[in-house]
């Protein structure tokens, strides 16, 4: 076992002016260890720095620490000094641990809990699993060029200021402020200034942000359905009303959204959520009126639109917006890498002042060292160049796919047009159940989601959502080749029971 090194100063319970200096050194020393709080392998403080700390003779902590030695519980020599021994005697004999003998809260002694902590759902975004056929919302990790990104981290780490350890504007740092901006005005067709853009965790943030910005609990807020479901939890959690809105070819259903009273409305017309469509020019337009004469707040989240594959570019819905009504956000997870915790949000004028004082309130601003990394990662170039690597890489595996599914899955899954994105969405056909479908996939050693998952109420007709990015070639077609027998015995099965 390595040794633990605990160079902290150890926090003992006071001593009870009846029991003797010794025994109380003993006995505490001894309950931190069976507690777990001085762990097997852990180095003590010397003898000299405990005497300081609670100003006792060296003499008496030497004798508590040759008891504790002769019990079991410690173990040193010269030169190395005490350490916890690797292996408690409690512990041959079994004794029972804290967890087992905490009692449980009970009656008059839980806390209260508030609506908002009542009505908050665990939203488990990151998942540790296996990377297969078709693991969906995931880029190529392994293709990121990580020893370039280590180079450039080490460089900052080298120039970095003392000014820069205070930390930055609840905004973010404004040189990676301004790439933000540059880069989204080219890509993205996004209007703004620097002064605009927040740096934020991720998209999650910042709907967490809007929500405390523009929700009081009741108000009404417009999703797409089916949708991204930490949007609904992140409003809902706020005690907002959701409102699922239909999508079709051309986007959200704007018929189906109410003339008034709706606060937010939370779209994805770059590539829609799970369905992966893009909205047309004339939707986005009918969506902007339909905002002004509401007086809602627009919510476009452009998730992974970056990796387009056929189709026009469409400009974001915020680069046609003339009235400020609509916060644009995206993320660096799916275009680097997802624990890479950064991402912005473009926010309206009459809105900035008030989003710049609840982020000073919560997370205070982003951790300054990554946004100096990503910002010279954009700055030099190399931001440009690996989407443009990454969007060869996943075309050519989208097509294997697209070539792999028209041989093999023909009557079992149809999969639409895929414009864009890291996965697409594939329709059963024959009536197979979508939860039969993954049921059957996963024994297979496949990863697919069914739309239900995503949708408020069933959804017909029923379909699976597919990545293709984060696999190559290889595992691609093995996952063909096994879903389309997946698929065959989940048909038979629904043949039979009719």
């Amino acid at each position: 076992m390595t040794r633990l090194a605990t160079e902290f100063e150890l926090a003992l319970p006071p001593r009870d002016p009846g029991v003797p200096v010794h025994q109380w050194l003993y006995a505490s020393l001894r309950v931190e260890i069976l507690y777990g709080r001085l762990r097997p392998g852990a180095r003590l403080p010397s003898t000299r720095d405990l005497a300081r700390q609670y100003g006792l003779a060296r003499g008496t902590i030497i004798n508590a620490f040759e008891q504790l030695k002769s019990e079991g519980y410690l173990e040193g020599s010269v030169g190395s000094g005490t350490h916890v021994t690797k292996v408690l005697p409690e512990k041959l004999l079994q004794v029972p641990s804290q967890s087992a003998a905490k009692p449980a809260l009970q009656g008059k002694g839980q806390p209260t809990i508030s609506d908002y902590g009542r009505r908050a759902k665990l939203w488990r975004g990151y998942e540790d699993r296996p990377t297969r056929a078709f693991r969906a919302n995931l880029p190529a990790l392994d293709l990121f060029p990580m020893t370039l990104w280590t180079k450039i981290t080490l460089q900052c780490l080298r120039r970095i200021s003392t000014r820069q350890l205070m930390g930055c504007d609840p905004l973010g740092y404004i040189p990676l402020r301004q790439a933000v901006v540059d880069y989204l005005g080219r890509s993205r067709g996004v209007r703004c200034v620097a002064e605009q853009v927040a740096i934020v965790s991720g998209v999650q943030e910042a709907l967490d942000l809007a929500a405390r910005l523009l929700l009081n609990p009741g108000d009404r807020v417009c999703v797409e359905n089916p949708g991204y479901p930490g949007a609904v939890r992140a409003f809902q959690a706020f005690g907002a009303k959701v409102l699922a809105t239909g999508v079709d070819d051309e986007g959200i259903e704007i018929r189906q959204l109410p003339s008034r009273g709706g606060r937010l409305i939370y779209v994805t017309p770059g590539h829609q959520f799970p369905l992966g469509t893009t909205m047309s020019l004339a939707r986005r337009l009918e969506l902007l009126a339909w905002a002004r004469k509401s007086g809602a707040v627009i919510f476009e989240d452009d998730y992974d639109s970056e990796y387009r594959y056929s189709g026009r570019q469409i400009p974001a819905l915020q680069g046609l917006d003339d009235s400020g009504l609509v916060l644009y956000a995206g993320s660096f997870s799916k275009v680097l890498f997802p624990s890479l915790r950064l991402g912005y949000a473009v926010i309206p004028f009459s809105l900035l002042h008030h989003f710049e004082a609840i982020r000073s309130l919560t997370v205070r601003h982003a951790p300054l060292l990554d946004q100096l990394v990503l910002s010279d990662f954009i700055t030099e170039g190399h931001f440009g160049r690996h989407l443009r690597r990454m969007r060869e890489i996943y075309a050519e595996r989208l097509s294997v796919l697209l070539e792999e599914a028209h041989a093999r899955l023909a009557g079992l899954l149809e999969i639409s047009g895929v414009e864009a994105g890291l996965q697409t969405t594939g329709w059963l056909c024959g009536g197979i159940d979508g939860e039969s479908a993954a049921v059957a996939a996963a024994k297979r050693n496949l990863d697919v989601i069914p739309v239900d998952r995503f949708s408020q109420g069933r959804v017909a007709p029923q379909g699976l959502q597919l990545g293709f990015a984060a696999v190559d070639a290889k595992e691609i077609r093995r996952g063909v080749r096994e879903l389309a027998i997946a698929l065959e015995s989940v048909g038979r099965s629904f043949i039979a029971d009719r």
